[in-house]
């Protein structure tokens, strides 16, 4: 139960944000400047223009799920050609890179990473992939490696607690939706993607300072290639398309390792494999139904240690299929709704004596339904059904079943047309315990140089299964079944500025903008494994933290249209994080931070676009990091800079080459796991 002191600080931050925000944003008056999509969306079929968009498949952007088409959130897109241009080698790769967001990764390629999002870690952000949760409801994970970039349309990045665009559950840190699907252009369509990662031979210790000197492996230069397949055909009321992808990993690079020694990395081998096939008929202009299955199969080696040369396999299958079913508008002009059914089967095999059977069932149905001009309302419902089946020498229960969901109502109301609020509350339960989860949400254009965002919400989330129920063969790590949910308030603060009409620019010529974000968030019980007197692990509630931050994105863009340049982008951005750990007898006075949370985050974007091809530089900085909650275990700033190249050849073939960490900097993401120098990447991609 949540403590009175802890109450009356959450509730005093919270009012003193809704009384400074309410006086800026009712100083306008009721006939305030208009507001681009601030009055709730009009009926599908109507002339609003530009709704359907956000119900239907379109030709570029991929299809957008019934989220609502509006957020008061922080929101970030990054579309297809931005991903092709920066030919990440996986899912993590491209948030860094693309948003600067801070990664943890474990190794190279087909390593455990955890994404980061305002001090939240993976288990803390709500992954969609589709508009699907795709968190494993085992252990709260997402495996970037199981996404096939190639097949990636949009990806967007939601930030902060308590979603309301897609009401999932268990977004602390945000949510990332992950978009695959689109429909088919007009006719047969196929294309394919090639790629080599090499790292730099050289000659390097085989154990530390006593051990022989290792000659160069030339194999290094050939270390991963990745290779894709896509195929598809569009016609007026169907698109069907597949695709496949493989990847084969050594990770064979070089590091130095804690005393300074080089070293070549070995036992960390990865090979891997998917496919997807989408299938998507328009049973009339208003009604879409949706089949798409997907596949993906893994084998990787882990070093025992760090250092180790020797390894334990594993061994990964999964299996989704998802049905959705799509209308904008039904029985009524006003109403609208869509419905999904998902099936995921995960088996996971890790040595002889260690495999799960997990499968899940996801069901989703969101309505719309536009009332009058001003007000829209959304309601729905999602549920997800497990059945866990742990093959473990000491389980004396291996099978295991579970229930979790809830139903939320969200109103979008605009009573002057430069201003909306959008209120939600979800209930959500997993049969043993129920809770509300509410926000508050605005959005006001006082012109249309700037628009603001503003939140209040309640952050919340349900023990995963690990932690409840989790029991290791030597019985040393058990999970713990009277865990409380996760908990917290939070609040935030958006401001989308357009100054390239307040300084006179042209348009055409110049664009140049900031969007800029403050927020404050507490979070208390959360979930952190801890070891007892007698030497066994266990989670208990005992994490409690209060963050306080600001992101800062300017960006310019010059449409030079000259010499055969078509434009330059610039976009430095900087994130600024201060976070205090106050479990148990620590304080503010403390000063402990969140463990893998920098304080400061640098970035920087150049790309430079031509008719045929671009050159992207960017750079990424990060301040002193801590691998443990007390702070005594600091890992050292580093910067990362990266420089890609496509050129198209003829109407068909792109070459493409990425070269990795051009500064060779050497650094540890996860405590003892140092991360590859410069490598590399050089690719031919086709698209009929």
């Amino acid at each position: 139960m949540i403590n009175m002191k802890g109450r009356a600080r959450r509730v005093l931050i919270a009012a003193c944000l809704v009384w400074t925000l309410s006086r800026a944003l009712f100083a306008q008056e009721a006939t305030g400047g208009d507001l681009a999509g601030g009055e709730a969306p009009p009926p599908p079929g109507s002339d609003g223009g530009g709704y359907d968009e956000y119900f239907d498949f379109g030709e570029d952007e991929g299809i957008a799920l019934t989220g609502t088409p509006e957020t008061t959130q922080q929101m970030t897109v990054i579309t297809k050609d931005e991903i092709e241009r920066r030919n990440a080698q996986d899912l993590a790769t491209l948030l860094e890179d693309a948003l600067d967001m801070s990664v943890t990764r474990y190794g190279g390629y087909g390593n455990q990473t955890e994404l980061n999002l305002r001090g939240f870690d993976t288990e803390r952000i709500a992954i969609l992939v589709d508009g699907v949760p795709a968190n494993s409801p085992r252990s709260g994970e997402f495996d970037v490696s199981q996404v096939n970039i190639n097949d990636v349309e949009r990806i967007e990045v939601i930030y902060g607690g308590s979603d309301t665009k897609y009401n999932v559950s268990g977004a602390l840190g945000g949510v990332i939706n992950i978009i695959t699907i689109k429909k088919q252009p007009a006719g047969l369509n196929y294309g394919a993607a090639f790629s080599n990662t090499g790292y730099l031979p050289a000659r390097y210790n085989e154990r530390h300072s006593n051990g022989a000197i290792g000659d160069p492996h030339p194999e290094d230069l050939v270390d991963m290639q990745s290779l894709s397949f896509f195929a598809g055909y569009g016609a007026e009321r169907f698109s069907v398309k597949g695709s496949i992808f493989g990847n084969r990993a050594g990770n064979h690079y070089l590091y130095k390792d804690d005393y300074g020694f080089a070293r070549r990395k070995v036992s960390n081998e990865v090979l891997d494999a998917g496919g997807a096939a989408t299938f998507a008929w328009n049973m009339s202009d208003t009604t879409t139904l949706l089949s798409d299955t997907k596949m993906y199969l893994a084998g990787r080696n882990f070093p025992v240690t760090p250092n180790s040369t020797g390894y334990a396999e594993a061994r990964d299958f999964q299996v989704t299929e998802n049905i959705l079913f799509n209308a904008p508008v039904i029985f009524r002009d006003e109403l609208g709704t869509e419905a999904s059914l998902t099936y995921q089967y995960s088996n996971t095999n890790y040595g002889v004596d260690i495999k799960s059977f997990d499968n899940y069932i996801t069901a989703i149905n969101r309505w719309n339904w536009y009332p009058v001009e001003k007000l829209t309302l959304r309601t729905g419902i999602d549920w997800r059904f497990l059945y866990i089946d742990s093959r473990s020498a000491t389980e004396t229960d291996p099978v295991k079943t579970g229930n979790m969901g809830g139903l939320y109502l969200t109103g979008e109301y605009s009573p002057v047309k430069a201003f909306m609020i959008i209120a939600s509350v979800k209930g959500v339960t997993d049969t043993k315990q129920n809770a509300a989860v509410p926000k508050l949400g605005f959005r006001w254009e006082p012109t249309p140089l700037l628009t603001l965002k503003n939140n209040y919400f309640r952050s919340f989330k349900f023990p995963d299964f690990d932690d409840l129920y989790y029991r290791s063969l030597d019985s040393v790590f058990v999970g713990n079944p009277n865990l409380k949910p996760e908990d917290g308030l939070g609040a935030d603060l958006t401001g989308e500025f357009k100054l390239s009409e307040m300084l006179g620019m042209d348009t055409t010529a110049y664009t140049f903008g900031v969007d800029a974000t403050t927020y404050v968030q507490w979070t208390e019980d959360s979930i952190h494994w801890v070891k007892s007197a007698g030497g066994r692990w266990s989670p208990e509630n005992i994490g409690t933290a209060f963050f306080v931050g600001a992101d800062i994105r300017p960006s310019f863009t010059l449409n030079i249209q000259s010499a055969g340049i078509e434009s330059l982008r610039l976009g430095p951005s900087y994130q600024f994080q201060l976070s205090w750990l106050l479990s148990g007898n620590l304080s503010f006075a403390n000063s402990y931070r969140i463990p893998y949370m920098p304080t400061h985050i640098i970035g920087f974007q150049a790309d430079l676009g031509w008719k045929t091809g671009s050159f992207l530089v960017s750079a990424h900085y990060e301040t002193t990091r801590y691998a443990d909650t007390l702070n005594q275990m600091p890992l050292e700033p580093h910067c990362t800079v990266h420089i890609t190249v496509n050129q198209h050849i003829g109407k068909h073939f792109t070459v493409f080459g990425s070269l990795r960490n051009i500064l060779n900097a050497h650094y540890e993401s996860f405590a003892g796991y140092y991360m590859p120098g410069i490598s590399l990447t050089a690719g031919l991609r086709y698209k009929s």
